[in-house]
């Protein structure tokens, strides 16, 4: 920006010529950009670090609590060995178990048949639009 302050003058001694100032204004919104690109650059390396350690986190509390779910099932199944033989016991459980897994199963592939294909429908309907508008826009331009 220290050159658009300098009120460097041409060869002729008086204001820059136009191609002076064009050449310092490409060099200055190349250099604006490369900085800007450097910047998000170093925003998203140190966002992407805090996402990693995020993520990396949830892993961990998601398996604390398989562990404590699983801690859970081995109550319940002791619970009932308590009213009834343990093999039973952990038989229902199972069972239980396997039931609530194919609901989950079942309502989960309902949700992704939902999302298939992974298409942005709107925002291609959007763009085509404006393609068809574009296009004739240029061809209304063509005939005045």
């Amino acid at each position: 920006m220290a050159d658009v302050a300098s009120r460097s003058t041409s060869r002729t001694g008086t204001e820059p010529s136009t191609a002076e100032l064009v050449q310092r204004a490409t060099e200055q919104v190349t250099r604006l950009v490369r900085d800007e690109l450097a910047l998000a650059r170093a925003e998203l390396t140190q966002k992407g670090k805090h996402a990693g350690i995020g993520i990396g986190l949830f892993g961990g509390g998601g398996v604390m609590a398989l562990y404590g779910a699983g801690a859970l099932v081995a109550t319940v199944i002791l619970l009932l060995a308590l009213v009834m033989p343990a093999w039973l016991a952990a038989l229902i459980v199972a069972v239980a178990l396997f039931l609530l897994a194919g609901i989950l199963a079942l309502v989960g592939k309902k949700q992704v048949s939902r999302a298939v294909p992974p298409v942005p429908e709107a925002a291609v309907r959007s763009v085509r639009a404006d393609v068809d508008t574009v296009t004739a826009a240029v061809k209304d331009g063509r005939r005045a």
